[in-house]
């Protein structure tokens, strides 16, 4: 529990009012507390720990909650991937809570004082602040997608693996689960901007614009990421048929060039007796070398026509 006390962020014991409560993967001990002694509906401070849950508003008659999605990070294999999770921002007549299933950063800038302007008591304040700290953390996430996306384009170009497509693939899709959350938080603030349950301060009217074009600005970018994406995975998924094309026509020029040595010396190890049907040279003391530099010259002629032929290129 925080409260701003003297311009200055500290973590009280106890409630009072103007005080910011914030539950992070709370257990159904604490949200049963919090729920028996603000009133609020327990199934509401249960709702954003349903990590499918759509973001909305929803008026009761003693608060207001307001569910929108965040951007989180989870680590797989040693690698990070972007994925979404729900926020509930709740307000009463003394408190402000938000509710989330895991310790988001998002929210870290409030606990730490770093967020200019920053007062607890200051609820509708603290929305368009923490919804503007959600979409700039949208775009950093964007940003780093956009790099990682780079850096695989580069490794696809003489990949012949599976490995960098299924990591484009896995991209595009937290790009796909961005954009559905960010027209879901445009529309949650659109609904924000005309609710008069909230008091709406003056001075946050440019607040609120720069929340609505930060986030416009982050779908923009997610849908113009995910276009390239999608059209990446697509032509290097080509790329690698065809550097496996390649290597497939190499391995059958060398073994129709090898077949041809192996037949003419398949030929003579049949034991026939000398001269017996005619086999040449059978009788010569360079017989040997002579069907030897034979097998060469024809294995480079074939060698030669097939790299040129246009059955191979």
């Amino acid at each position: 529990m925080f409260s701003t006390i003297n311009g200055q962020t500290e973590q009280i014991d106890k409630p009072q009012d103007g005080a910011w409560l914030c539950l992070s993967e709370p257990t159904d001990a604490e949200l049963a507390g919090v729920a028996q002694s603000t009133g609020i509906d327990l199934a509401d401070l249960r709702a954003p720990l349903d990590d499918e849950e759509r973001s909305r508003i929803d008026v009761e008659d003693d608060y207001t909650m307001i569910i929108v999605d965040i951007p989180t990070v989870e680590e797989r294999g040693g690698r990070d991937w972007y994925e979404t999770i729900p926020l509930s921002i709740i307000v009463t007549q003394s408190l402000i809570i938000t509710v989330c299933m895991q310790d988001t950063s998002v929210l870290h800038p409030f606990m730490e004082g770093k967020i200019r302007g920053f007062n607890t008591f200051m609820k509708s304040r603290f929305i368009l602040q923490i919804l503007y700290r959600n979409a700039t953390t949208y775009l950093r996430y964007l940003r780093i997608i956009d790099r990682e996306s780079d850096r695989l384009e580069l490794k696809l170009r003489h990949s012949m693996q599976n490995r960098e497509i299924l990591m484009l693939l896995e991209l595009s899709k937290t790009l796909v689960y961005f954009t559905t959350s960010l027209k879901s938080n445009e529309m949650v603030m659109e609904k924000l901007n005309v609710l008069s349950r909230i008091k709406q301060y003056p001075e946050d009217e440019e607040l609120l614009d720069d929340v609505i074009t930060e986030n416009k600005q982050a779908i923009e970018m997610s849908n113009i990421y995910s276009g390239v994406l999608t059209n990446m995975t697509d032509a290097f998924a080509s790329i690698v048929s065809n550097n496996l094309n390649n290597v497939m026509r190499i391995f059958t020029i060398i073994s129709i060039t090898l077949s041809i040595p192996t037949l003419i010396f398949s030929m003579y190890g049949m034991n026939f007796q000398q001269g017996m049907l005619g086999m040449p040279f059978t009788n010569s003391r360079t017989g040997f070398i002579v069907i030897v530099l034979l097998s060469v010259v024809l294995s480079g002629i074939v060698t030669w026509f097939l790299t040129r032929s246009r059955l191979f290129k």
